[in-house]
């Protein structure tokens, strides 16, 4: 996935356990077996998780809490940096006492490092009975069948066409409040670094219709926010059969803005070279999109970033966060970093700290570059910055970034936000959490008859880092 999954992807190297919803899986049958799925990477890797889950409902299966009760065990994998790729290996490792304890138990690893993995992880290591990429998840019920039968089930088949616009998600351990829709699939800007074009396949785009009806559901069930999906959400594009219209991305966003002023609408991934300002007017025409961007750098050096194939250059870069800042004066822009990237010099490294400056993000996702194996850049480049320096540079691009984002957020002491509460702080059950429009994160007490999913306004009295902390008003 290229900028959700490369850029703002691995948004963090986490690992989360979802599970499913049992209300919104109707069979006619009592299931009689369960699965258990675990996530990994990206917000796309969360949303097909709940794609997997719908389909597996329509066959009998049941979502459980319980590793050990479940028949069908599934790792959705992130394929982007090596210590991803080693989390869900050392996972896998962990499920052979599981298969001791309950030999007719399957394990599956879908996602990203189905391709890639399949035979060391298939026939050489058989940590799994089942492989399946993301474009074949629906063939996920025969292939559970032939490994029933003893045979291994592998379907890693990337498809010009799929994007399962017709399967209505399972929301999986939801909130209730907040949710995903995935608007296209693939990426076609193929960044020398990214694997994605390979995992993930090449670019479509879901129907408008199926969107728009998605998103208008979810907010009938209640929920108060959505955020649209896809490697590179700008390049959204979709022609209406019946009428020749061309729908782009500005257009989409415009009609599910439309489904409700009190559904909050979020996006993510813009790449660069195709935000148009079109899409910034859109946002500032309605108060329900929300005032957020997150707009990947990768490099600050013009030199890098074509050696990245990133098809834009610096000064492109701040002329559209100047842009932003034009149109839409209270956004906030958040960004991807990658250190120590193929030929980086010192002078490169310093040019990506000055960007990171100018821009004033109000926070980064940063990571060490990590040579993938079958990308351009490992096949045409030299990977040759030493651990050492990279990680050096890393530490310097954090170092940063952290006063940067504190300097930012103290600017929102004495401002008032409008929040929508997601749920109860981490810290204390007399505190809510939520996000404003900006996308930061905050908490402030509780108040009697306020519950999650209403909106509230917040006096912000202090901050750091990461957090606004604040007052009902």
């Amino acid at each position: 996935m290229h900028d959700l999954v490369t850029d703002n992807a691995i948004i963090e190297d986490r690992q989360g356990e979802v599970f499913g919803r049992q209300e919104d899986i109707m069979t006619s049958t009592i299931p009689s077996k369960r699965f258990y799925i675990e996530s990994y990477g990206c917000q796309m890797n969360f949303s097909d998780s709940e794609i997997v889950a719908s389909i597996l409902g329509q066959e009998g299966f049941i979502a459980t809490k319980d590793l050990n009760e479940a028949d069908l065990i599934l790792l959705n994998t992130c394929s982007i940096r090596e210590k991803a790729e080693d989390t869900v290996r050392k996972r896998l490792h962990s499920f052979d006492r599981l298969k001791v304890n309950k030999p007719g138990a399957l394990i599956g690893m879908l996602g990203c490092m189905a391709e890639r993995m399949k035979k060391s992880l298939l026939e050489e290591e058989k940590l799994v009975d089942i492989v399946v990429g993301p474009d074949a998840y629906r063939s996920l019920p025969a292939l559970i069948a032939e490994a029933e039968d003893g045979n291994k089930g592998i379907n890693v088949f990337l498809s010009r066409e799929e994007t399962y616009a017709d399967i209505s998600p399972v929301r999986l351990d939801s909130n209730g409040i907040t949710a995903f829709i995935s608007i296209m699939r693939g990426c076609d800007n193929m960044c020398s670094f990214c694997v994605v074009p390979y995992t993930r396949g090449r670019e479509r785009s879901r129907d408008l219709l199926s969107i728009v009806a998605e998103a208008t559901s979810l907010y009938e069930k209640g929920f108060k926010e959505i955020t649209l999906l896809g490697q590179n959400v700008d390049s959204y594009k979709w022609t209406n059969p019946e009428n020749g219209e061309k729908i782009n991305f500005a257009l989409l966003l415009e009609q599910v803005a439309l489904v409700n002023p009190e559904l909050r609408v979020r996006f993510s991934t813009s790449h660069p070279k195709d935000i148009t300002d079109d899409v910034l007017f859109t946002m500032a025409k309605y108060e329900n999109i929300c005032k957020y961007i997150h707009l990947p750098l990768q490099s600050g050096s013009s030199k890098v970033l074509d050696l990245m194939n990133r098809t834009y250059d610096r000064p492109w870069y701040e002329a559209k966060v100047a842009s932003i800042r034009r149109i839409l004066p209270e956004c906030a822009i958040s960004s991807d970093i990658i250190t120590g990237f193929c030929d980086e010099s010192e002078d490169d490294h310093l040019e990506t700290l000055e960007v990171i400056k100018s821009s004033q993000y109000s926070m980064s996702y940063m990571f060490a570059y990590s040579e993938r194996p079958g990308t351009p850049a490992a096949k045409k480049l030299v990977d040759n910055i030493d651990d050492e320096t990279k990680k050096r540079r890393l530490n310097e691009v954090i170092a940063l970034q952290n006063r940067i984002s504190l300097e930012n957020n103290r600017h929102d002491i004495g401002k008032v936000c409008k929040v929508l509460i997601e749920g109860d702080s981490k810290k204390s059950p007399d505190e809510f959490k939520g996000r404003n429009s900006q996308n930061k994160m905050i908490v402030f007490p509780k108040k009697e008859n306020l519950k999650p999913g209403q909106y509230v306004y917040v006096k912000v009295h202090d901050a750091n880092s990461a957090t606004l902390f604040g007052n009902i008003i």
